[in-house]
């Protein structure tokens, strides 16, 4: 018997949860890294050091085929897509205050939810986007920007980062209907060390012996979490699953306080607080909606 759309929801959230977790982890060792080495270097080492993991966990499973089996121009598509939204993040956090350039990045699930109405065919109620903008407002509690910078070229970077995210998020609900994850998780890391790493290699730095352990851990985390967040919009609905992006205020808070001794202030606790509110209905409505509703969302 098939599994409900709504408990096929349920279970991406959790997939989506757990990405952002293990992602926000990868962050803070990319912060580590960030001070020693040009943005893009870090980024396409992030790719190099996770696509060995991916290639011994394609072995195991017997999914090489799988990665040549699969539809060419929607996967190359989407790491091209994947490669512009790091390029541009990266612009764009170079002239804009970080808080400026996250409120408007943070706008991808807005978009995701709207886009998956004409190109997926998804239903959203009005509860449903409510819940949307009130985890939004509580991203901008949290990050207060000034929207300094918002129409100049490096806001409408971030905008077209949030905008390859969103289209990449909705490319990786469509591809799971006829490829696999293997494929997925292997086209994007070997595309984002590619590229990136061309982009970077002419101001490429000599890796230090001291942040090889960090290194490591990119590579863990970003493998395991490009995975968990592959498998998040392969199995639930787009706009259900992208809200759940917000849940990487409260890691944010967290990892600061952990690791770099910044304590959290109120408006963070309280942003954090709207946002965790707003997952928790969303979770709370998908797990108590009936199996007939499911099915027709």
């Amino acid at each position: 018997m098939p599994t409900p759309p709504s408990r096929r929801n349920v279970r991406a959230i959790a997939w989506m949860v757990a990405a952002v977790g293990v992602l926000s982890l990868m962050d803070a060792a990319m912060k580590w890294l960030a001070p020693h080495y040009p943005p893009l270097q870090v980024a396409a080492m992030r790719g190099a050091a996770s696509l060995p993991l991916v290639l011994v966990w394609l072995a195991l499973r017997g999914g090489f085929r799988q990665v040549v089996a699969v539809r060419w121009g929607l996967q190359i598509a989407r790491s091209a897509m994947s490669v512009l939204m790091l390029t541009c993040f990266v612009y764009a956090v170079r002239a804009l205050p970080l808080a400026d350039a996250y409120s408007i990045f943070f706008v991808s699930p807005l978009l995701i939810t709207a886009l998956s109405v004409p190109l997926l065919g998804e239903r959203v109620d009005a509860r449903r986007w409510a819940a949307i903008a009130v985890g939004l407002l509580g991203v901008l509690v949290v990050l207060r920007p000034t929207g300094a910078g918002t129409l100049t070229l490096a806001g409408l970077a971030a905008l077209t980062a949030a905008a390859c995210y969103s289209l990449s998020a909705i490319a990786v609900r469509v591809l799971g209907r006829t490829d696999s994850t293997e494929s997925m998780m292997f086209w994007f890391t070997a595309m984002v060390a590619a590229g990136a790493g061309a982009l970077a290699a002419p101001a490429w730095v000599a890796l230090r012996p001291e942040h090889w352990p960090v290194l490591a851990v990119v590579a863990v985390t970003g493998a395991f979490g490009q995975y968990a967040v592959t498998e998040a919009f392969r199995r639930g609905e787009a706009s259900v699953v992208a809200p759940f992006e917000y849940t990487a205020i409260g890691w944010g808070v967290g990892l600061d306080w952990a690791l770099w001794s910044t304590l959290p202030q109120a408006r963070m606790l309280a942003g954090a607080a709207i946002v965790i509110a707003a997952g928790l209905y969303l979770l709370q409505r998908e797990r108590s909606r009936p199996p007939l509703e499911a099915e027709h969302p």
